[in-house]
């Protein structure tokens, strides 16, 4: 319960004060009861966070998913406290017993914010650096909405806040120089330049300045100077930088970080848990409020529960303007609902048997099938756009020229490209499909992790996928990389075999929620015979069936066909094989026991087959053909062959199995 005190009547400046001074206070009451947590980079932005929530941004804290308020970021997601403090003040739903159960189990208030958990929460954020780049593709988003569908549905900003730490991350330059080149005006960031890093002083390891950096990506760039406690200031700054539609805008702001402490205003230590009791009790002794802890006076709430419904009335003229819109309405909400139309999925190509053909482009036709029937959808590489699969044909490149565009360049950014999908995913009305080469998985990894952390509904479509890739040589060929991946909790990945599976894998994409992975060939395969949507829907299933099988031979992507020929040769000489194509392991996971059973049965040995590592297949294999080395430069068939990915070894390790000779 918020504590009645004996000031009602305060002026706006005084009630304005008193509140920033109740942020500050839950800044450390709230770590010092977990006794863990960020206080003093919360405490410093207190006046920011103040002025941005009861002055600039356009909300309504009753309705957090309005589709067309303003975004908040907080990329230094280890200052969660303050986002924690402003969403309980302005009416979000949490209570003062959130606040009190910070970092606790099961609490609103974990240590970093997480979207889908809390309401405000608009991206997970923590690894620096990430949720600069989440901003970009908010921002990119929010103009493509705009473009496609007018002002009327979308018409907001994108504000983050960020630190030193942010910017001396690598992935924070690739995302500011992308957003300058495409000259995104409804991108507001604000630095907080504080000059404190854990180790210390920025000064250790940081010299570069920031807004000439900025600027020379083509910000719009105000330098505050020690500015923090000034609120018209901040407030003139944030107003102007809305005002600028060409470029995206950088506040630079001189804070010193657990402002008001007398004791460790400006102390690195301040950086995570530093003030105690002492401490606490002469911060407070400082601002003039009680010495209790958690005190916030009812005026205080109700001056910040007066801000935050104050977008209401906003929303309700929102609501009006879409119940009334000429839009692309269907289009809209297949858009924001990041899904396809009915009956899109009957586009899809089927594969030609006898043919072959590179999943990659059985990915690029499945692509172009879908794009009109899932308005959602932007697509685009980190270079390489017509390596992997994700050229649509005929679409304009997304720019500030052409700011509808559905063909997104991202450059040899593939961190960022990464993290900029996830923005652009959980912004919400964007379905981002994004490639490389399976190998430069490996510099996306971050923000993938935080993909399926955040249930971010982003597309990869990662092709060369194997020692196949040929003559590259092994810094090119991923040998450990599928199976990492398979690694990360809530990542669906799916290896299709030919067009048929790959076709399937795009509809579970799509119609599915979270991140999915497209693990494709750069080689031709043949067209399965039996390769259908259903099997692969549930992760694995049996392609061809033996009556009376003696071993099971499980493949993935290309190693399937090698599969379907062993067969054939161990068929020859009475040997029954029963083949099955395993796209998804997750997905097959998730199947009941029967049918897991069926698919592999029990007593019947297994041999894998797949042109990677073979760790982690004992749980569904006796023994594995696989490769447990890096590759080597050559022809992709020769590759493949000298590593013993072929027919031969597909049978003579099915044989060596059989007679209880394989180790």
């Amino acid at each position: 319960m918020a504590e009645t005190s004996s000031n009602a009547g305060e002026s706006s400046t005084s009630i304005e004060r008193r509140g920033i001074d109740v942020i500050r206070g839950l800044a450390m009451d709230a770590p010092h009861a977990a006794r863990s947590g960020h206080q003093g980079t919360a405490m410093a932005l207190a006046p920011l966070a103040h002025v941005l929530f009861t002055r600039v941004m356009r909300y309504d804290a009753s309705a957090p998913d309005w589709a067309d308020r303003d975004r908040f970021v907080l990329s230094g997601g280890h200052a969660s406290i303050l986002q924690y403090a402003m969403l309980y003040l302005t009416g979000y739903g949490l209570s003062l017993d959130d606040i009190k159960d910070f970092r606790q189990w099961g609490s609103q208030t974990p240590g970093h914010p997480e979207v889908h958990h809390t309401a405000g929460i608009e991206v997970t954020t923590g690894p620096l650096g990430q949720g600069v780049a989440n901003a970009v593709g908010m921002a990119l988003a929010e103009r493509w909405l705009r473009a496609r569908y007018g002002a009327e549905l979308t018409d907001h900003h994108v504000f983050a806040l960020c630190g030193d730490g942010d910017l001396a991350e690598g992935i924070s330059h690739e995302a500011a120089s992308l957003a300058g080149h495409q000259g995104l005006g409804r991108l507001i960031c604000v630095y907080d330049d504080n000059h404190i890093t854990i180790d210390g002083a920025t000064e250790l390891s940081l010299s570069d300045d920031a807004a000439k950096r900025f600027a020379a990506y083509g910000w719009h760039v105000q330098d505050l100077g020690d500015a923090g406690e000034d609120l018209d200031a901040i407030e003139a700054a944030l107003l102007e930088a809305k005002s600028v539609e060409d470029a995206p805008s950088l506040v630079v702001l001189r804070t010193h970080i657990a402002f008001p402490s007398p004791d460790q205003t400006d102390d690195p230590h301040a950086h995570g848990y530093s003030l105690l009791d002492d401490e606490i009790s002469a911060t407070k002794a400082a601002m003039g409020i009680p010495d209790q802890p958690f005190w916030v006076p009812e005026e205080v709430v109700d001056y910040y529960r007066a801000a935050g419904s104050r977008g209401a009335d906003e929303r309700s003229a929102w609501q009006q303007r879409y119940d009334a819109s000429t839009a692309d309405r269907s289009g809209y909400d297949a858009a924001m609902a990041q899904t396809g139309v009915a009956g899109w999925h009957e586009a899809l190509p089927a594969g030609e048997s006898g043919s072959s053909v590179a999943t990659r482009k059985a990915s690029a036709a499945c692509l172009n099938a879908a794009v009109e029937g899932v308005p959602a959808i932007i697509a685009g590489a980190a270079d390489l756009t017509g390596n992997t699969g994700t050229e649509i044909k005929g679409a304009a490149a997304l720019s500030s020229a052409e700011p509808g565009g559905r063909q997104m360049y991202y450059g040899v950014r593939e961190h960022a490209m990464g993290a900029i999908m996830n923005g652009m995913a959980l912004h919400g009305g964007v379905v981002p499909v994004g490639g490389t080469f399976l190998v430069f998985s490996d510099y996306m990894r971050p923000a993938v992790r935080l993909a399926a952390l955040s249930r971010a509904k982003v597309i990869y479509s990662w092709t060369h996928d194997s020692v196949g890739v040929g003559e590259d040589g092994p810094t090119h060929q991923p040998v450990e990389h599928v199976m990492a991946l398979r690694t990360i909790p809530g990542l669906r990945l799916l290896r299709p075999a030919d067009t048929n599976e790959t076709a399937a894998a795009w509809q579970l994409a799509i119609d599915g929620d979270g991140p999915t992975a497209l693990i494709l060939t750069r080689q031709n395969v043949p067209e399965l015979a039996g390769t259908n949507a259903a099997g692969v829907a549930r992760g694995a299933y049996a392609l061809s069936e033996a009556a009376n099988p003696r071993v099971v031979l499980i493949g993935t992507g290309s190693e399937v066909s090698l599969c379907v020929e062993a067969a054939a040769v161990l068929a020859s000489s009475g040997i029954e094989a029963t083949v099955v194509s395993m796209p998804s392991w997750d997905i097959f996971n998730a199947q009941d026991p029967a049918y897991r059973d069926a698919v592999l049965p029990p007593g019947v040995p297994k041999l894998s087959v797949e042109a990677g590592v073979t760790l982690g297949w004992a749980a569904y294999a006796d023994a594995s053909v696989g490769i447990d080395r890096f590759g080597a430069s050559a022809p992709g068939d020769v590759v493949m062959d000298k590593l013993g990915i072929n027919v031969d070894n597909v049978v003579a390790s099915a044989r060596a199995l059989i007679s209880g000779e394989s180790s």
